[in-house]
């Protein structure tokens, strides 16, 4: 995979490494997911491997650009989304019905500012959601917690971390 930029700066004036897609392996864990069947990590991980990325170089590019001009305060940054999401909610439906709500949000803010607006949309992505605890109280019964589709499911019965969840 491509590099997409050079080693940046970071607050405490050192050089950083260039971001990589293992890079993230390198920062410190909080929320492990260990999963029992290191095989079928492996299954999953390399399928993942062979697909195309969601974006393009292009339009992370892009998106630098626009949030430059949020930060020179020349553009104005609307976000919206979903906090954690279940699988279930990728549906056509439901993603146009919340595009349609931050564009006219957009027009808004585009009409009250007299700025352009940037607008950024968290949505059939996170499945994923920290917890403050590994085990929670299930009527009576400590169990795993759920920590989104893309881990585990929200059944008791399905608390097991699973691998295929991260291809689905």
């Amino acid at each position: 995979m491509a590099q997409l930029s050079g080693p940046t700066k970071s607050t405490d004036s050192t050089t950083t490494p260039p971001w990589t897609p293992s890079s993230w392996t390198s920062k410190p864990i909080k929320q492990d997911a260990i999963y029992e069947d290191r095989k079928s990590v492996e299954k999953s991980l390399s399928k993942l491997e062979r697909l195309p990325p969601i974006v393009t170089p292009t339009e992370i590019e892009k998106l630098k650009a626009s949030l430059r001009d949020v930060a020179l305060g020349k553009a104005f940054l609307l976000q919206g989304g979903d906090c954690a999401e279940l699988f279930d909610y990728c549906e056509e439906n439901a993603i146009e019905s919340k595009i349609k709500l931050l564009l006219q949000m957009s027009l808004v803010l585009i009409w009250g500012s007299n700025k352009p607006v940037v607008r950024i949309a968290r949505m059939a992505g996170q499945y994923a959601k920290p917890r403050s605890s590994p085990t929670e109280l299930v009527d009576g019964v400590e169990t795993p917690s759920f920590r989104g589709d893309i881990l585990n499911g929200f059944e008791v019965g399905e608390r097991a971390l699973d691998p295929a969840r991260l291809v689905r």
